[in-house]
């Protein structure tokens, strides 16, 4: 079935920065969550002047470039410490980011945003170990109607089998799991995981009375 639909999806809109990521091993989303998140974007984005997103984890800047295509009111604040994806990322974006993407080079638990800043969307999809301490750093940023979604949940079907892994791998699935019951158990936010590509989720806030009641 997958083979079949996929002759019906969208072309690939950065062929050459796809190749890269496939010939270097640089992970990238999946096309399956991108381009749910592309939907979502898109339908907020329309409604509003301005769209803003962060990033925790640009890589070589394959998803700023897929979320900035979607509405020419998408704007990105993408965050990467690793200088050779950093290298990479700048000249991608030179070519393809139309000033609409501010590359921040630093660990994303230093950085230090504006008390100003406020985003629509926050993606998370760097050190899974540090999913948690992401998503409490970055979603006091969040605008009261936006959403955070978090990639590579399902880490590559490692979660149903942790036993059948190595030790480094059993500890990487212990810290996603243990993401993952955070954001099933938070108070604040009603959190949706979706099985698509490597597994997404999608957190929004709750209602204020809800969360009084």
């Amino acid at each position: 079935m997958q083979n079949y639909l996929n002759n019906y999806n969208k072309l690939e809109k950065y062929p050459e920065i796809y190749q890269y990521a496939k010939e270097f091993n640089v992970p990238i989303i999946m096309k399956e969550s991108l381009e749910l998140i592309e939907m979502l974007i898109l339908k907020e984005a329309s409604n509003k002047k301005e769209y803003r997103i962060l990033e925790v984890g640009c890589a070589i800047g394959y998803s700023s470039l897929h979320f900035i295509s979607v509405c020419p009111n998408v704007f990105v604040d993408t965050i990467e410490r690793n200088e050779e994806m950093i290298k990479v990322a700048t000249s991608n974006f030179a070519r393809y980011g139309f000033g609409r993407i501010n590359l921040i080079k630093q660990d994303a638990l230093e950085v230090e945003l504006p008390v100003e800043a406020s985003y629509d969307l926050i993606f998370i999809d760097a050190a899974k170990a540090q999913n948690i301490k992401f998503f409490n750093k970055f979603s006091p940023f969040l605008k009261n109607d936006g959403m955070i979604i978090t990639d590579n949940l399902y880490f590559h079907g490692c979660m149903e089998n942790p036993e059948e892994q190595s030790k480094n791998v059993r500890n990487m699935v212990r810290k996603i799991d243990e993401y993952n019951k955070f954001l099933s158990n938070h108070n604040d936010y009603i959190t949706t995981f979706v099985p698509i590509g490597d597994g997404i989720s999608i957190s929004v806030r709750r209602g204020i009375n809800e969360v009084n009641s």
